[in-house]
């Protein structure tokens, strides 16, 4: 068996997360005799000594180590020669800012594999914080609306939330979202704000993460369809919220008025485009939850802003969860820190300001959502990624990649081996060639 580091976490200052937590290091070493080295670090959610406990030895020093485990992307002068990384690397996409670190790995001819591509046969993750970014999510962006509101000068029972990582745990949290849906359900919401609907983009695990959350309210969920007709009814209730999930069919068409097909439609992005502009200004808060990449349409665009938007307009909050910079959410100009999470776009000299003053939309861009429940979020990773761990350990990585013999999901999520790319990720040679 190899012997395993996990790296301490300098992406980010507020990110607390751990792949695999204390107890599942202790069981690993004693199943299978699995050693680990633990870098040391004074914010992890667990403590040193909760891994000293364990059975770990406490060192950054990983020379006797063959697999480096993390969670986010790795400083590129840590990687050694020949090694096995596992993290989120975030370079599927060709994303710029992580080409440097793709270079660096393919010049170490290391092995990485990627969590985000740890799936079963069909394609579905097996291995994922998405929900904890949902729920973060959902709570970060009620934050940001009641902030937002109060400045608008309207008093609202949203403020009473603070942000996310402010609470011991989620269900501290979720106790105050709790109180907020009492005190509309017995005292409603000021008539300026309804119809009060909030919007989903996607049906995934972030999703239903954020839904989670937002669910805590008096909320009754009505379609697309029933949402462009909602502001024709009267004598709507001050008491209740509304929610609309949208799926791909409801976000584009085909180009040409044929039908819509889910699958023709992930094969051939091009050959559609945006339908959502007709739904964005019946929505107080919309929260991006869907996967994207640069072949489908925006979601939102800043020229529909621009044209669109005014200080009387029903969008108060976008909460970009799917975090892509200039992406679906145009104006998410930025994957906003946990200690600087929110920002106002101005819609007319498309700038930000941050905080929740100025002119404009407010935006929460958090790029590390789920950091902001790290205990919680860490436990469920860990649970999912400890059953690959003992075949990762005893696996030979300098057989060719046809005869490496690792679980098939894992296998599935090797980018490089040996700093060459696996045959599903021919594709990314584009990125580093560009």
């Amino acid at each position: 068996m190899k012997k395993i580091g996990i790296r301490y976490e300098d992406r980010f200052t507020a990110e607390r997360r751990v792949p695999l937590i204390p107890d599942h290091v202790k069981q690993l070493k004693e199943q299978f005799g699995i050693e680990f080295n633990v870098e040391p670090s004074e914010k992890r959610i667990f403590k040193d000594e909760e891994y000293l406990q364990a059975g770990a030895q406490l060192t950054g020093d990983f020379r006797d180590c063959e697999v480096i485990i993390g969670v986010k992307e790795i400083v590129e002068k840590w990687f050694e020669n020949e090694k096995t990384y596992i993290f989120f690397s975030h370079t599927i996409k060709g994303q710029s800012y992580n080409m440097g670190i793709l270079k660096k790995m393919i010049e170490k001819k290391v092995n990485l594999i990627d969590y985000e591509k740890i799936t079963d046969e069909n394609g579905k993750r097996l291995i994922f914080f998405g929900k904890f970014a949902g729920l973060a999510g959902m709570i970060d962006s009620i934050w940001a609306l009641g902030l937002r509101l109060k400045h608008l000068g309207i008093d609202n029972p949203f403020t009473r939330l603070n942000q996310c990582y402010t609470y011991n745990s989620l269900d501290e949290a979720k106790a105050v979202v709790r109180e907020i849906g009492e005190d509309i359900r017995k005292n409603g919401l000021p008539k300026e704000l309804s119809p009060f609907v909030t919007g989903f983009t996607g049906y995934g695990n972030v999703s239903i993460g954020a839904q989670e959350i937002y669910d805590l309210l008096p909320v009754k969920e009505i379609t697309p369809a029933e949402l462009l007709e909602l502001e024709s009814k009267t004598d709507l209730p001050q008491n209740l919220l509304y929610k609309v999930v949208f799926k791909e069919e409801h976000l584009s068409v085909h180009k040409d008025g044929k039908a819509f097909d889910l699958q023709h439609y992930y094969h051939n992005p091009s050959e559609y485009e945006s339908d959502f502009e007709q739904y964005i200004p019946k929505m107080t808060v919309l929260m991006n939850c869907m996967y994207w990449t640069a072949d489908y349409p925006m979601i939102v665009t800043k020229d529909y802003l621009e044209k669109n938007y005014n200080k009387d307009h029903k969008l108060k909050v976008i909460g970009d969860i799917t975090c892509d910079v200039n992406g679906s959410i145009e104006c998410t100009e930025k994957g906003a820190l946990v200690e600087n999470p929110i920002f106002v776009y101005d819609t007319d000299s498309r700038t930000i300001k941050d905080g929740h003053t100025g002119e404009g939309i407010q935006m929460m861009t958090v790029d590390i959502l789920p950091s902001e429940l790290p205990r919680e979020s860490s436990e469920f990773f860990s649970h999912a990624l400890l059953p690959f761990i003992p075949e990762i350990a005893k696996a030979d990585y300098n057989v060719p990649f046809d005869e490496l013999e690792i679980p098939g999901p894992i296998k599935r999520a090797m980018i490089l081996h040996k700093g060459n790319f696996t045959p599903d990720f021919e594709y990314m040679k584009k990125f580093i060639n560009k």
